[in-house]
């Protein structure tokens, strides 16, 4: 079965601090998916992911940041030091998981599946940096990719409709 059969639920990745974990936990949740790291323009989005986390988690939204090396290596630390600056400089308490490639041979295949459901301008694929985002609904159907330069609050209107 290739990657654009398979179920969101059915992905398993690594937690950034702990043992792999399946998608299937978040079943019948919202969940924004998002590629960080911690020392791009746009690692302040942190904030925001957090803000919309914290607003939104108890109607059934959850935000999993897969942080990434394979911009400008802007996330060269160890799963700890990703774990600590997180919490120290933007308090996220969301998921995070161990880092991924999201292009190339070494692509996770939760980040083909994604890909392959909401392709970015003119139908590209790649990732073309850190913090791309792609809400998913309830149901697990990939519903929007949003680029890296899209704040998580103009994302706001999306994850409320589809909660």
């Amino acid at each position: 079965m290739s990657e654009s059969q398979y179920k969101l639920s059915e992905f398993t990745a690594e937690r950034l601090q702990g043992p792999a974990q399946t998608l299937a936990d978040y079943a019948g949740k919202v969940m924004l998916i998002v590629n960080t790291a911690s020392a791009c323009g746009f690692t302040p989005q942190y904030a925001g992911l957090e803000a919309l986390y914290q607003r939104y988690r108890e109607r059934g939204l959850v935000v999993l940041g897969f942080p990434c090396n394979q911009f400008g290596a802007q996330e060269p630390g160890s799963a700890e030091a990703i774990a600590s600056f997180c919490e120290k400089n933007y308090g996220v308490s969301f998921p995070l998981f161990a880092k991924i490639d999201v292009n190339g041979e070494k692509t996770h295949p939760l980040y083909r599946h994604l890909k392959k459901s909401a392709p970015g301008v003119l139908g590209s694929e790649a990732i073309k940096w850190n913090f791309t985002k792609f809400l998913v609904d309830r149901e697990g159907k990939v519903i929007a990719r949003y680029a890296p330069a899209t704040t998580p609050e103009a994302i706001a209107k999306d994850i409320e409709a589809l909660l």
